[in-house]
């Protein structure tokens, strides 16, 4: 299988990769977007620009994967609300998985797992909002 070089999300990953975390915004309506989209799902324009959000956000829902101890130990997964108002899937490390609840404050970085950069979340600073 051929490794696909073309498309918005291998831009999204090639930004990642870089260390750069961005999301979308549109340039019609104004609101952000985020998986990467060809066309903004708000308002159908094709006008969709690159930004740097301000990377934080609030735990909207977070499950715990069990593994064992020889594994790695529990991790959590977690729906992250961006307070841009865009929601994704990720970690928040640093915690026990126990300790990651809704509405906990938390805070984006870019680091790198396996040769490629991926997205994480840390509890946040004084993590009220």
């Amino acid at each position: 299988m051929t490794e696909q070089t073309t498309g918005i999300e291998i831009a999204w990953q090639q930004k990642l990769d870089g260390g750069e975390f961005v999301i979308q915004q549109c340039g019609e309506c104004k609101r952000h977007v985020f998986f990467p989209r060809e066309l903004c799902p708000h308002c159908g324009a094709d006008a969709l620009g690159w930004v740097a959000p301000v990377g934080l956000g609030t735990v909207y829902a977070v499950t715990t994967v069990r593994r064992a101890a020889e594994a790695g130990g529990d991790y959590n997964v977690s729906l992250i609300d961006l307070d841009e108002g865009v929601r994704l899937m990720s970690r928040v490390e640093g915690v026990d998985p126990a300790e990651v609840t809704i509405g906990l404050r938390v805070k984006a970085r870019v680091a790198k797992q396996d040769e490629r950069a991926v997205l994480l979340f840390d509890r946040a600073e004084g993590d009220a909002r």
